[in-house]
């Protein structure tokens, strides 16, 4: 595939150094000048850009070190950094996945990186790092874009996942381990032994070590090394470095590391936390992290994730991919999947299907929810429903849904437990089928019009 050959790196796009030259010079970066506070001012000025370019802060009062936001959310953007039509980037990554399992490219450990080029074991995590307080009834400052690398307490794998860290102290951190991850059961694994986890927190990575941490567990297995899904989007090996004071590699092109270690027995107050859902996550008493040692660059930037579309577009792009493999070899009537922004990305999936006969719109709907747990919604339309369109999927509802045979009610199913509908993750999911009747009568043809090459005409205005 040309794309892997070249990948990220060949565009010269490994590190955020070249992401932002990279934005700058196509015109998709908006600086801001301006010195902004890191607790609540960052956010606020970034939440007005939501979803359009990048944010790059060149001066976090206090602090030398400019920050990074809005990566993720946009993914026309995003699908540029790729070199992939945007319509193309989900079929991407899934190619991406399904040739790393084929003939994956491990990671190399390297000697020397730039995430090391500065080490320090007595620091301050409040005061030397620019770390943002988005929400304004967030319990802290969090870092909210990092990959965390952890080896298996018995078989060694390494696995790359993403979470929440709130700062609590100068070298402590407290953290949410969602059920049913991988690191969560490395974690209780090292725990019923009474040791701690080791973990490095890699921050600032580039898009192909965050793509590789989203991939959902059931394309990426325990006993799989998931940063091989970078290599193949960096088109060449992902370089790793061994830690300082941990077991545990980091990522060599990181701007920041947190070398650390996941305490047993040990639970202190978390949140409240902005939560993909755009709730807050309650707090409470919850994992804690003591940070044995920071690592960075000379010149770091700090990368801040935003909760809205950008959680939505990271979670979603990879999940799509996902679903779709997985639905399409059960249904091959599917014809593509969009987890919307107004379902946070993880909790309504419309599909589109070409309908070859009747009742496969059930059977893709039940597919789609088994593929991606998390969800609580799905609605099916037909091929000629624009499925990024929220008009034309509303238009589909309101003209080929019928209430009275087009629900679908999963009682009792298992979910994503931070949606506040669910009772702990368990809760109802609802199909919704948005389809016309096979075979299509005239009655549920849409309107069509000619088509014409619009530069062949004279127009003003």
């Amino acid at each position: 595939m040309e794309a892997v050959q070249e990948g990220l790196t060949g565009r010269g796009l490994i590190d955020l150094q070249g992401i932002v030259k990279f934005l700058g010079q196509a015109g998709q970066l908006t600086r801001i000048k301006t010195a902004v506070e890191a607790r609540h001012e960052l956010a606020g000025v970034a939440h007005h850009f939501d979803g359009q370019k990048p944010v790059f802060f060149e001066s976090v009062k206090g602090h030398k070190i400019p920050v990074l936001a809005g990566l993720y959310w946009n993914r026309q953007i995003l699908a540029q950094l790729f070199g992939r039509p945007v319509r193309d980037l989900s079929f991407y990554f899934a190619d991406i996945v399904a040739e790393w399992q084929k003939a994956p490219i491990q990671p190399v450990v390297v000697d020397r990186a730039p995430c090391q080029e500065v080490a320090r074991r007595k620091f301050d995590l409040r005061t030397d790092l620019p770390i943002p307080t988005s929400g304004v009834l967030e319990g802290g400052p969090y870092v909210t874009s990092a990959v965390v690398v952890a080896k298996d307490p018995d078989t060694k794998v390494r696995n790359a996942s993403i979470m929440r860290f709130m700062v609590t102290g100068p070298d402590r951190l407290t953290c949410q381990m969602d059920f049913g991850r991988h690191l969560r059961d490395y974690y209780e694994r090292a725990e019923a032994r009474g040791k701690p986890l080791e973990i490095t927190i890699n921050i600032g990575v580039s898009p192909a070590e965050h793509i590789a941490a989203v991939v959902p567990a059931s394309a990426a297995p325990l006993d799989s090394d998931e940063l091989g899904i970078a290599s193949h989007l960096l088109g060449e090996p992902l370089k790793l470095v061994p830690a300082k004071t941990v077991g545990v590699e980091s990522i060599a092109n990181a701007q920041v590391v947190l070398e650390a270690e996941c305490l047993p027995e040990i639970r202190e107050l978390e949140g409240p936390a902005a939560e993909v859902t755009g709730y807050h996550a309650q707090p409470d008493r919850r994992w804690t992290v003591r940070v044995k040692a920071l690592t960075r660059r000379q010149e770091p930037i700090w990368h801040h994730i935003i909760p809205g579309r950008e959680v939505y577009n990271a979670v979603g792009l990879m999940a799509e991919a996902s679903i779709y493999r997985t639905v399409k070899r059960l249904v091959p009537a599917l014809q593509d999947v969009y987890l919307s922004h107004g379902g946070c990305g993880f909790y309504h999936a419309i599909i589109q299907l070409k309908k070859d006969r009747e009742g496969i719109q059930r059977n893709a709907i039940l597919a789609t929810f088994a593929a991606f747990p998390s969800l609580k919604m799905v609605v099916a339309v037909d091929e000629d429903v624009n499925i990024w369109d929220p008009v034309d999927v509303e238009w589909a509802m309101a003209t080929r849904f019928r209430p009275e045979r087009g629900i679908i009610l999963v009682p009792e199913a298992a979910g994503h437990e931070l949606n506040p509908t669910t009772d702990g993750g368990i809760g109802t999911k609802m199909g919704v089928d948005a389809t016309s009747p096979y075979p299509r009568t005239f009655r549920f043809e849409r309107v069509q019009f000619q088509p014409v090459d619009l530069s062949k005409y004279t127009i003003e205005g």
